[in-house]
């Protein structure tokens, strides 16, 4: 007789860049001792991997074997932060995969259809008991749609704009802050208008806009709202 899989509670957070998704996500793994899954990093990944090998965006059949063989790993990191040391095909690619050239990519390779499914199943693989916290911009509606508590965070561009400034400045990148103003609003339109999966909050999700919003006031609320459905 075949047996049941015991059901795995789910958080998820969509939202679009810099409105606090990763910050928050990684607060709440930690705190409830849950999985964390940021889909963003796999299609960021799979951005590296199709320019390290010379794959055009518009190449959707190779992009989509790309995505489905992807070579990653996630190893712990050295310190108390929560972050992780990301590895693609042998190559340490932790310093990079943030950027705003990758995540340029992220959001073109997002769009296409055929790396959206063959990354589905590998996001649900995360999915494991105690429980897990989703980190996208597709997981309260696609991803994992009977999630027991959908959030969808927003804030202003300008308000995205200024705190991914403050990141980058404090690594000792130069950045010019209107260009990260023009450049969000360029991937917003990009992620809102695509014919696949488009950014959108689920009907069910909360939505919170963080603008002018302390990280421990939004992280207060999602564990308010995560003990209010019994998942703390």
């Amino acid at each position: 007789m075949k047996q049941s899989r015991p059901q795995v509670p789910v958080i998820t957070v969509d939202g679009p860049s810099g409105s606090g998704k990763g910050t928050l996500c990684r607060l709440l793994a930690r705190e409830l001792g849950w999985n964390l899954l940021d889909s963003g990093a796999l299609y960021r990944l799979v951005g590296i991997a199709a320019r390290n090998h010379g794959v055009g965006i518009d190449n959707h059949a190779a992009l989509e074997v790309l995505a489905g063989h992807l070579d990653v790993q996630f190893q712990p990191g050295a310190d108390d932060a929560g972050d992780v040391r990301v590895v693609l095909e042998g190559e340490d690619v932790t310093g990079v995969v943030r950027s705003e050239e990758v995540g340029a990519l992220a959001s073109q390779v997002g769009a296409v259809a055929a790396v959206r499914a063959a990354l589905l199943d590998r996001q649900r693989a995360f999915c494991v008991l105690p429980g897990l916290v989703a980190d996208g911009r597709d997981m309260g509606t696609e991803v994992f749609p009977e999630a027991e508590l959908k959030v969808f965070l927003t804030a202003s561009p300008e308000e995205r704009a200024a705190r991914r400034f403050r990141q980058l400045i404090d690594k000792g990148d130069a950045v010019s802050l209107p260009r990260l103003v023009a450049d969000i609003e360029t991937r917003d339109r990009r992620d809102l208008e695509r014919s696949v999966s488009p950014l959108r909050p689920s009907p069910e999700a909360v939505l919170i806009d963080t603008t002018g919003v302390s990280i421990a006031d939004v992280f207060a609320r999602l564990m308010s709202l995560a003990r209010e459905r019994g998942l703390a």
